[in-house]
């Protein structure tokens, strides 16, 4: 996993937005995707919203995913074999930026046909603790004319789209890059989360 975790800090200082075409391995990748399916077919997934516990608003013409928190006291083996991976990449990241990263929180995302996810940051207005976002897709066989793309708007005004491929991981600083998530035209699955200090 060093390759890959090389390839996204790398690619993070090199540009802003670290990018890792195989961050997730496939069979870890497979085994989420059906975790994520089977909480959609059995409508545990929320509608979500934006901002955190204390200023939450749910405005569907700015987000309409769909989201399920994961957490190890589900219990669930694969996501504890994702926590296992976050928290070797987050051992790893500490050790050779110094980050000082605590802690993190991830979340599984449903974008269904229609869906996006308008222009944001991460970062709350009244918590920094959200240091570094990221992204992982849980997306086989992504066309382009699929939509889904993860857009960012550097400083510099230029647009870098992401596609939303299987196993890709995104990483980027929470307060930094505003973003968004262009129309999706078919499902788009992935799990979203932050590394978090304090």
């Amino acid at each position: 996993m060093q390759k890959a975790f090389n390839t996204l800090i790398d690619s993070f200082i090199a540009d802003k937005i670290g990018i890792s075409e195989n961050f997730l391995g496939i069979l870890l990748a497979a085994q989420l995707k059906e975790n994520l399916t089977g909480l959609y077919a059995a409508s545990l997934l929320l509608s979500a919203g934006t901002g955190n516990e204390q200023l939450v608003t749910h405005n569907k013409s700015v987000r309409s995913d769909k989201i399920y928190w994961l957490d190890r006291k589900h219990d669930n083996v694969h996501e504890n074999n994702f926590f296992d991976l976050i928290d070797q990449f987050v051992g790893y990241l500490n050790s050779t930026c110094y980050t000082g990263i605590t802690g993190y929180e991830f979340h599984y995302a449903m974008y269904e046909e229609g869906s996006f996810y308008k222009k944001h940051l991460d970062q709350f207005k009244n918590n920094d603790s959200r240091q570094y976002s990221m992204i992982i897709y849980l997306n086989e066989g992504w066309q382009q004319g699929d939509g889904g793309e993860l857009c960012i708007h550097h400083e510099d005004k230029h647009l870098q789209h992401v596609s939303p491929e299987n196993g890709k991981g995104v990483f980027f600083k929470s307060s930094e890059l505003l973003h968004e998530v262009l129309i999706s035209n078919k499902p788009r699955l992935s799990i979203t989360g932050w590394l978090k200090i304090g």
